[in-house]
């Protein structure tokens, strides 16, 4: 690998004012529309080539500030083949560089770091770009007087190598585009084939041999052919020089009349998707053949490629191929998606979030140094494989399990009058307590705005509590753990269906069942229940035979009012998957206020929608 792409500053440029954000040698940068990461590719694309043309539109502004100034600071240092940070470049890199522009790090590491500044040249109405050399990598820091744009670098150079070229892919490629095109890629490979002489008589003397049997073998040609001789005898040329060629003359000629097909089709005949990830791998060809030539004169050769939606037209068991395949790409890669299965194809490690609030973008990002394997395993298996799109979520609700996940959207639909789609919230069911922390640390580290909507039940509460002391890092007891704003559970140890039953639901609920169930006499069942068997129960006596805990029958108890709340409790229960759909359809349609809790959860919801701030606010 040798050197590596660290770290990017970004002040004064489009959406983003003031923003650090590192790389590995595969980023995916995952976030909604107009969040910034493509903003993060164009400020790369303006520090390491010279083909973004600047216009009044890319300086920031805001209501509160105007800038008249862009400033880029990009560092790279060096890795061995491993991608372990090492202390100095190799000599090939050490005389790209040159010593006047490496710089060494506090721990004694080099590194080469420059900045890029842009300014309006007042008299001319231009640009004006310079670079210099930072000598200093100094902290990234977000206090007015010691913001790391405010430092001043004297020594001005120039930074283009071409053993660091950067490409840069948005998402309108398309071949038809590359084949029409001399400077596209894949112009610039046709017109670099050579042969050697002997090679080259051949193949130009099999295409004369083509070209004559060609039209030997066709009336049509041969009379076409005959008839404009007779150009010699107007033009009173005796040297008989009209030539018909159906393939191409010269070897020189050849990227002129190139087509390619894909399933025995050109082209032009397929769709977006096949001719937009055939762009992005004539690319790959194209670094491919400049890596070999630069092997093949041993120089330094290390790309920086960005590329913008590379799952633009495709379908997703195509999409869930494609991480792999620009993975594999030399260089180092920088990916913008909005693909769910590039993202959850990535590292941990390689994914960058990016949140745009009201007023700050913010990056984020899991540091699997953090968290133990199995917290690792956890976060893949319960969140990335199976709820990949929670990247790209405005609200996460985690809730206990699938009775919430399936009733929670209606009711937010009663309550914000949208569906949880047009709102970009996500509800999970996290499958019982106890599961919350691969949600929340992947939540938090991302910077998603997230809420939890818990049973009350002792147990469930404890849980919930321990996973919020490891997420917060807190060194307090069990005990003592105090939930923030953003956790909402029930009390009085309620779990979801008891908490409706004894919120003014009671209705609702003895509907749902009689529907669900085809009776129309419920009280009458839940009558002949009373008092049967629930099932054999745990005590803690223990038997003086054989020493274990004693088990003993319990009775169904639905007498009086509160028993009846039982039994209506106990069949909702039973029907966990049948009543949600019907349950949230008849509460959606009644005239009744949603329950306190969930409207205060909703209540929550809605602030961070309008405002964009902290959940816990």
């Amino acid at each position: 690998m040798a050197i590596q792409l660290k770290q990017l500053r970004v002040h004064g440029f489009r959406g983003l004012d003031n923003i650090e954000i590192d790389f590995e040698p595969t980023t995916v940068l995952v976030g909604t529309n107009n969040a910034g990461k493509t903003t993060l590719l164009k400020s790369l694309q303006l520090a390491l080539s010279n083909t973004l043309q600047i216009t009044d539109d890319d300086f920031h502004f805001s209501d509160a500030v105007i800038r008249n100034k862009i400033i880029v600071d990009v560092l790279f240092i060096s890795n061995n083949d491993d991608g372990e940070h090492i202390a100095e470049f190799e000599d090939k890199w050490a005389t790209v560089f040159t010593t006047d522009r490496i710089g060494i790090d506090e721990n004694g590491y080099q590194f080469l770091a420059f900045r890029t500044v842009i300014e309006e040249n007042l008299i001319r109405k231009t640009y004006k770009k310079k670079q210099c050399i930072i000598d200093e990598w100094v902290p990234f820091c977000d206090e007015a007087d010691e913001y790391w744009y405010m430092k001043e670098y004297p020594n001005e150079l120039s930074f283009y190598f071409d053993e660091i070229p950067f490409f840069y892919l948005d998402a309108n490629r398309d071949i038809l585009d590359d084949l029409k095109n001399k400077t596209s890629f894949l112009g610039k490979i046709l017109s670099s084939i050579t042969y050697n002489n002997d090679d080259k008589n051949l193949i130009e003397t099999l295409i004369r041999d083509l070209n004559k049997e060609t039209i030997e073998r066709s009336e049509v040609l041969t009379n076409l052919h005959t008839t404009l001789t007779e150009l010699d005898t107007a033009m009173d040329n005796p040297q008989n020089t009209v030539d018909i060629a159906p393939f191409t003359k010269k070897i020189r000629d050849l990227n002129k009349g190139v087509k390619i097909n894909y399933s025995q089709f050109s082209m032009e005949y397929h769709g977006m998707g096949t001719r937009s990830w055939s762009s992005l791998l004539i690319l790959k060809a194209f670094i491919l053949q400049n890596k070999k030539l630069a092997d093949d004169n041993e120089v330094a050769y290390y790309p920086i490629i960005a590329i913008e939606e590379p799952e633009s037209h495709l379908h997703p068991n195509a999409q869930k191929k494609l991480y792999s395949q620009i993975n594999d790409i030399v260089g180092q890669k920088i990916i913008s998606t909005h693909s769910a299965y590039i993202a959850g194809s990535a590292k941990l490690k390689e994914v960058r979030s990016v949140i745009k609030s009201a007023t700050i973008t913010k990056i984020g990002k899991i540091d699997e140094a953090e968290l133990t394997s199995e917290e690792i395993r956890k976060i893949y298996r319960q969140v990335i494989n199976t709820r990949g799109e929670l990247y790209f979520s405005k609200v996460v609700i985690l809730c206990e399990g699938e009775t919430e996940e399936q009733t929670l959207p209606l009711l937010i639909k009663k309550h914000f009058r949208k569906s949880t789609i047009e709102l970009g919230i996500d509800i999970v069911g996290i499958d019982g307590g106890g599961n919350y922390f691969p949600f929340i640390h992947f939540a938090e580290k991302h910077n998603l705005k997230w809420f939890i909507l818990s049973d009350g039940e002792a147990n469930i509460i404890k849980k919930l509590k321990k996973d919020y002391k490891k997420l917060s890092g807190s060194g307090a007891n069990i005990n003592d753990i105090i939930l923030p704003s953003n956790i909402i559970h029930f009390d009085d140890e309620n779990d979801f269906e008891s908490y409706l039953t004894n919120n003014g639901f009671v209705e609702e609920i003895e509907n749902c069942l009689k529907k669900i169930l085809d009776i129309e006499d419920l009280e009458e069942l839940i009558a002949n229940r009373n008092g049967t068997s629930k099932g054999r129960v745990k005590t803690e006596d223990i038997c003086e035979t054989c020493s274990q805990n004693i088990f003993q029958e319990e009775l169904r108890d639905y007498d009086g009012d509160e028993g009846y709340l039982r039994a209506l409790n106990d069949l909702l229960s039973q029907n966990k998957t049948k009543y949600p759909d019907s349950l949230s359809e008849l509460i959606y349609n009644s005239e009744k206020s949603l329950p306190t809790k969930i409207a205060d959860l909703f209540e929550r919801v809605n602030v961070i929608l309008n405002s964009n701030i902290d959940a816990s606010d």
